[in-house]
């Protein structure tokens, strides 16, 4: 079974997609966009303090109606964030995002974030892992 530290090693890298929590919505939004994400860590100074979320933007600002280009990623990110080591399991992941109905889960070590896995990361992960055993129905 994968750990979150074989995740991160095989398919995210050790570069960690971050914003400042003063950064405005808006300008989080393209940096998203840029890199390919749907969340960022929310750091100060390496420490995570927060996660922010595409859907964090559409149920916090499109849907209240507010100005991303005035609002700060302080106010919509979440603050009380969950997460796992790079020695936890895939299955642990899985499990955390079932239970609280997330698809980003920041890897912390020592306080400090390390990554960040996606429950797409997480599904891939297991399909490729028992690839070998899956049956593929129809045909072409």
């Amino acid at each position: 079974m994968h750990t979150v530290a074989d995740l991160l090693d095989q398919r995210k890298g050790e570069q960690v997609v971050w914003v400042d929590p003063l950064a405005c919505v808006y300008d989080a939004l393209k940096l998203m966009n840029e890199r390919n994400v749907g969340a960022l860590l929310v750091q100060i100074d390496d420490y995570l303090v927060g996660i922010v979320s595409e859907r964090d933007y559409v149920r916090k600002v499109i849907l209240d109606t507010h100005d991303a280009k005035k609002l700060k990623v302080s106010e919509i990110m979440t603050r009380d964030v969950i997460t796992v080591t790079p020695e936890d399991t895939v299955v642990t992941c899985i499990n955390l995002m079932k239970q609280h109905h997330f698809r980003h889960l920041p890897v912390v070590e020592a306080g400090k974030a390390v990554g960040i896995v996606s429950l797409r990361d997480l599904f891939l992960d297991v399909i490729e892992e028992n690839i070998d055993t899956l049956t593929v129905v129809g045909g072409a």
